[in-house]
């Protein structure tokens, strides 16, 4: 059984942050910030808002959005996200409850920014299988309320905001072949910690807090992503030129830059979310979609590359129709 995306749907907090904002808490300023990372401002959640409503918050926009689109007959509820409100109930119970979703699976996905990826990858699978026939698809983060604030080199990315798809079974393909996959020997380079504070046999800082070794992130990043990129292409027999867009996690515009140098794309085709959403996580790819959905950019048709990666360090990748 094929499947596609249906529909996207968003949300981002009113509360806008400006680069600005940080000038008095850490060494920085708004032309610093625009220069390394491309990001003019970021969104943070309310004290009392957290992931679960904001992705309640997104499902709500999809639907005034797509007024041809429903929930009856959801089946399955995938939550991409490293910053729940809690560790149980899970983000995807939680939905199912605010939306009275009968009979509907719900898991948590965590894998980091590459989770709304790996949610389609698994709703395509779930599909295929034939168990289930409509699946909602969360990127979601509260980023803002496990950032370290005093860290300079990382509070200045991170926002907040929630995206979901509806992934329904179709008679023709629409998403095709993923790849996934995963670098273990650099946990301890990207981490939010818990409980344990060994990593791979080496101590991390156990507060909450997510600790970023940016300049190993950022050169795997690069190097990942276009071997990955080319290594997607090949496995379904695509080239670049088939492509109308691509989408990779917004993390940083300056990685994004450096992957459209190294493959020969042009920026114009790069569809980002970072400069008005800052690096959202999870989130970014379907923000991006979305931004560019409302300028008209794409269209019923279009074949995207998406490959979000992130903490784990792991990826994942797959291309969609429109």
């Amino acid at each position: 059984m094929n499947s596609q995306i249906k529909a996207i749907g968003v949300y981002a907090p009113s509360n806008v942050v400006p680069n600005d904002w940080f000038a008095d808490k850490i060494e920085t300023n708004n032309e610093w910030i625009i220069s390394r990372t491309g990001i003019k401002e970021r969104r943070f959640s309310a004290p009392d808002e957290f992931t679960s409503d904001m992705c309640i918050k997104a499902v709500k926009n999809l639907l005034a959005e797509n007024p041809d689109v429903n929930l009856d007959g959801v089946d399955f509820i995938l939550v991409g996200t490293t910053t729940a409100d809690q560790v149980m109930p899970s983000m995807a119970s939680q939905i199912q409850n605010a939306f009275n979703i009968e009979n509907a699976g719900c898991l948590d996905i965590m894998a980091a920014c590459a989770g709304f990826v790996y949610g389609i990858v698994l709703a395509k699978g779930m599909i295929a299988a034939g168990t289930h026939k409509k699946i909602l698809v969360f990127g979601a983060e509260t980023l803002s309320k496990f950032t370290d604030f005093t860290d300079r080199t990382s509070c200045i990315l991170f926002g907040d905001a929630a995206g979901v798809a509806l992934i329904e079974a179709s008679d023709k393909l629409k998403i095709f072949n993923p790849i996934t996959g995963t670098d273990g020997s650099h946990g301890k380079d990207l981490y939010l910690s818990q409980h344990n504070s060994i990593v791979n046999g080496e101590q991390i800082e156990v507060n909450g807090k997510i600790h970023q070794n940016g300049k190993v992130v950022f050169k795997w990043a690069i190097q990942t992503i276009v071997h990955k990129v080319a290594e997607l292409l090949s496995k379904n027999a695509m080239t670049l030129d088939q492509l109308d867009w691509v989408i990779l996690h917004s993390a940083n515009l300056r990685i994004i830059e450096a992957v459209a140098l190294e493959l020969n794309i042009p920026m114009d085709k790069m569809l980002t979310s970072i400069e008005l959403y800052g690096n959202t996580s999870s989130a970014s790819i379907p923000l991006a979609w979305d931004l560019a959905r409302k300028e008209g950019k794409i269209k019923p048709g279009n074949k995207i590359l998406m490959l979000g990666f992130g903490g784990g360090l792991t990826y994942a990748g797959i291309i969609v129709e429109a």
